[in-house]
């Protein structure tokens, strides 16, 4: 069955909420949905194909994956849904100039510049502009893309690009730089470069390997991805090819707070442990019962209370700053007092002030917080600040008494595919309101 491009994302003035009745345990499986993180480099990636379709399988059907197809139609991509499949045939790109509204909406966009140089030897990508969790300069990728030969002017808020040589450099990533964001698009640019790119300090998590395999099965050589340096020998092309997105671990990572948080007993499907080694470890830590096999992970904890953790963000396979929320939140329910560190984003810690409002005991000192279990949370009237914020926010929510009310889920809808569905499915009493 084909399907025309899912419909445009809602708006972000959208008043959609989500209403939650706390006090129920949660118990169940639930099968994890698509990687928003791989998904979204991967679908720029097929800019890079001359011939040939790319079937893209367990793409999510959330508004940054539909933000990322409608990007890459506005270049001359044909982009549709198929069986489930997301087929992409970019053979005929038509500009390389990517719409300023796209690149606004989500920063991730700018993953198309990359391609858009490599392929066409030229690209006019605006600026992603701020970011709600504090600063994410692109001038890395920029670095890198001049190493190769791109000549780069700032006009007009846009990175203007055009590259009359395009070869492969040794690239050195500071630690503080090694961003998955960064690293992707500079594999991205090699993979049609003349000669070899090697990356040092690269970044190792899983969606970078996702990418590296994607791009391999197109005619890449791409070596090393999942460790620190990696190696890209340059092709004439790349071809469209079939591929499949890895399982969200960021998606897991939060139903197996929620089941250490409410004292549920959930198993996420379709997720390899080893994507998740410090945050499982941190949950054990904190009295969550955890089992694991080759594809599926159990987490339970019964009438026994948790304890508090100190936990430090970190690339992986350190704990990763998107679960710091979703962990946060079961910390609010903890013996003792526990100590997050946020190393990585200054404005992480921005939905704390919400979290307060239903009666969580939580100080900031600086880059950490510290969060003291409270014996009860009330609902309140709460507001999701960014993406994993929103998530927080839910999970609180399904232990305070009363009613919480969630609003700006819009923020929510970026990376989690029918949120309240799976929870509904678990035993929470969450529905989705739109509010005219």
């Amino acid at each position: 069955m084909t399907q025309n491009l899912m419909p445009a994302p809602k708006s972000e003035k959208s008043r959609a909420r989500f209403l939650i009745e706390g006090g129920y345990r949660l118990q169940g499986e639930i099968a994890v949905s698509g990687s928003k993180n791989s998904s979204l480099p991967i679908l720029a990636a097929a800019l890079l194909a001359s011939s040939g379709q790319c079937v893209l399988h367990n793409v999510p059907n959330i508004s940054d994956t539909n933000l990322m197809c409608q990007m890459l139609e506005s270049l001359g991509a044909s982009v549709h849904r198929e069986n489930g499949a997301v087929v992409i045939d970019a053979s005929n790109l038509s500009t390389h100039v990517a719409p300023d509204g796209l690149v606004r909406a989500m920063r991730a966009s700018f993953y198309v510049a990359a391609p858009l140089l490599a392929r066409l030897h030229k690209a006019e990508v605006p600026l992603p502009g701020g970011c709600v969790l504090g600063p994410r300069p692109v001038n890395y990728h920029i670095d890198a893309f001049t190493a190769m030969g791109a000549e780069i002017q700032i006009e007009h808020g846009a990175m203007v690009a055009t590259a009359p040589r395009w070869e492969g450099a040794k690239i050195y990533l500071e630690p503080k730089n090694s961003s998955v964001g960064t690293t992707v698009n500079i594999m991205m640019s090699a993979c049609l470069a003349k000669g070899t790119t090697t990356i040092e300090n690269a970044a190792r998590e899983p969606e970078v390997l996702n990418l590296a395999d994607f791009l391999n099965k197109m005619g890449g050589k791409i070596s090393g991805a999942g460790t620190s340096t990696i190696e890209i020998e340059g092709v004439e092309s790349l071809h469209g090819v079939e591929h499949a997105v890895f399982n969200d671990r960021i998606e897991a990572g939060t139903f197996l707070a929620a089941a250490g948080l409410t004292g549920g007993d959930i198993t996420v499907r379709g997720l390899n442990p080893s994507h998740l080694p410090i945050f499982l470890d941190k949950l054990s830590e904190s009295g969550v019962f955890i089992q694991s096999g080759d594809n599926w992970i159990r987490a339970t904890r019964g009438q026994h209370s948790l304890r508090a953790v100190d936990v430090s963000t970190a690339s992986f396979p350190g704990f990763a700053t998107d679960l710091q929320p979703p962990f946060v939140a079961m910390m609010l329910r903890a013996d003792g007092r526990a100590a997050i560190h946020e190393n990585l984003y200054d404005g992480r810690f921005n939905y704390i002030p919400e979290l307060q409002r239903m009666g969580a005991d939580i100080n900031l000192d600086g880059t950490t917080a510290l969060v003291q279990g409270v014996p009860r949370l009330s609902g309140a009237e709460v507001m999701s600040t960014d993406l994993r914020a929103g998530a927080a926010l839910v999970l609180a929510g399904l232990v305070a008494e009363g009613e919480t009310r969630v609003s700006k889920i819009h923020y929510i809808d970026r990376g989690y595919e029918d949120f309240a569905g799976k929870l509904r499915s678990l035993g929470a009493h969450i529905t989705r309101e739109e509010v005219e």
